[in-house]
């Protein structure tokens, strides 16, 4: 009896794991399969565009061609090049994106430094004030901010983009500010103090010490900022008018664009701007995003590795 105990137990025993393990298997395969559902998702649009910018005028009113078109069409991006006035216009849409992004960054950081690392009366009102401004609707400062710039002369011009960002209103500054400043409260007070007793001064704290520290803020800070500043279309119309045209501002005008550089022999043939040729044209306008992002992804995640500063 005793020996058929030992027996039950020894089998229950070396059951157990197996059921856990089966578990946890039928766990990562849950998981895997919700990370690639929800992954082809948010790729989906991408994926969809890529395939459409490919395809002949025959593959897109053929109901087989689903995905992968008969042949490539190398000729859609060639046009929307044309359309775009692409190189020219690539150019003028990263210093008018770029710019602004930097300045919009090391003030928002000074900014987050100086609340979070002094002590003044006022700074929770202070801070109160600059996170409202990002709750505000951008539709209700819009029209003041237009006879604003338009008294001071900088309509018209990338200074209605400069100025803002030099004085921290540049586009969403309040997350930005948000964002040093929980960067900058994690650095330990000891830092500073012992920095103060060698004789640096505070330009000196901030450069050597705090910026080091918010490193992935500087990066993260300076991406999004691009970005919004890249894909803005209605404050860049309003603010810029036809001085300045980005890339995706031509866009919202490409099927117009299209139509008058075609000429009449060509349009007669049914060379028109199909969905093949916008869809060509959104793709070259998000790829230089898409490379600017996979080249600092890696940065990014090290710079997030290496910052392990607790609070004191």
């Amino acid at each position: 009896m005793k020996k058929a105990g030992v027996k039950k137990s020894i089998h229950r025993t070396l059951k157990k794991p197996s059921r856990q393990g089966a578990v946890r298997l039928g766990g990562k395969v849950f998981l895997y399969a919700f990370l690639c559902v929800t992954g082809f998702v948010f790729l989906y649009p991408l994926l969809k565009m890529i395939s459409m910018s490919f395809m002949t005028a025959d593959d897109l009113v053929n109901p087989l061609v689903s995905w992968v078109p008969y042949g490539l069409e190398i000729s859609n991006f060639t046009r929307a090049m044309q359309v775009l006035g692409y190189w020219k216009t690539l150019w003028t849409t990263l210093y008018v994106s770029v710019l602004p992004a930097i300045l919009q960054t090391l003030v928002c950081a000074i900014t987050g430094y100086g609340i979070a690392r002094y002590k003044f009366k006022g700074k929770n009102l202070l801070f109160g004030l600059i996170l409202a401004t990002f709750i505000i609707p951008t539709q209700i400062t819009m029209i003041p901010q237009f006879l604003m710039y338009k008294n001071l002369g900088i309509l018209y011009s990338l200074k209605a983009y400069l100025l803002p960002a030099v004085f921290g209103q540049g586009m969403r500054s309040a997350i930005f500010v948000l964002i040093f400043v929980l960067f900058f409260q994690q650095m330990p007070v000891s830092l500073t103090e012992a920095a103060e007793i060698d004789g640096a001064n505070q330009f000196v704290i901030f450069f050597k010490i705090a910026v080091p520290v918010a490193k992935p803020g500087f990066l993260i800070s300076f991406i999004l900022s691009m970005v919004w500043y890249w894909n803005e279309t209605y404050l860049g119309s309003l603010y810029f008018g036809a001085n300045i045209k980005t890339l995706p501002m031509k866009l919202e005008n490409f099927v117009d664009a299209f139509n008058k550089m075609v000429s009449a022999s060509e349009a007669e043939v049914g060379a028109t701007a199909n969905e093949a040729i916008q869809m060509a044209g959104t793709f070259l306008i998000i790829l230089p995003l898409l490379i600017v992002f996979f080249c600092v992804q890696k940065q990014f995640i090290e710079g997030i590795e290496k910052t392990g500063i607790t609070g004191e």
